[in-house]
């Protein structure tokens, strides 16, 4: 059974408090740094900023697109925030890391699934290199909306 991953990083030049911030709060700054390419839709069910967020979002890949629900937790609050899609058991973190003396954040967005059979084997191979493509407009969506 192949494990799927896949990760980018960038530096936003803006306080970490105010980066996790944007991308904890699912009802304005989230749906702003979201590539319009890939999602749509953003929808919250329940909470809305953080941990016990729950949210619906139609995502575009490989050709298809579909509906994900999502589970937010928060196991390292204003550092780190995962999204939980319990129909395919894959999670997204998001790690704000404090740099430059607490004037700018690094950033990491990661994504790890598994997948059985060929379908597995076909997103071992395509998935991670179009995810990272996602994750570096996501980030260069994130430092325009923190820098504004």
């Amino acid at each position: 059974m192949p494990t799927i991953s896949a990760a980018a990083s960038a530096t936003i030049q803006a306080p970490a408090a105010t980066v996790y911030g944007i991308i904890a709060d699912y009802r304005d700054g989230h749906p702003s740094i979201l590539p319009p390419n890939y999602f749509r839709n953003l929808e919250v069910d329940a909470g809305g900023t953080g941990a016990g967020t729950r949210i619906r979002f139609e995502m575009r890949m490989l050709g298809a697109t579909r509906t994900v629900r999502g589970e937010v937790t928060e196991p390292e609050p204003g550092r780190r925030l995962v999204e939980t899609y319990p129909d395919s058991g894959a999670r997204t973190t998001f790690l704000v890391e404090p740099v430059v003396g607490g004037r700018a954040a690094h950033v990491t967005i990661s994504t790890r699934y598994e997948n059985v059979g060929l379908p597995g084997w076909v997103e071992w191979l395509l998935v991670p290199g179009l995810l990272r493509r996602i994750y570096h407009a996501e980030l260069a969506n994130l430092a325009a909306v923190a820098r504004a």
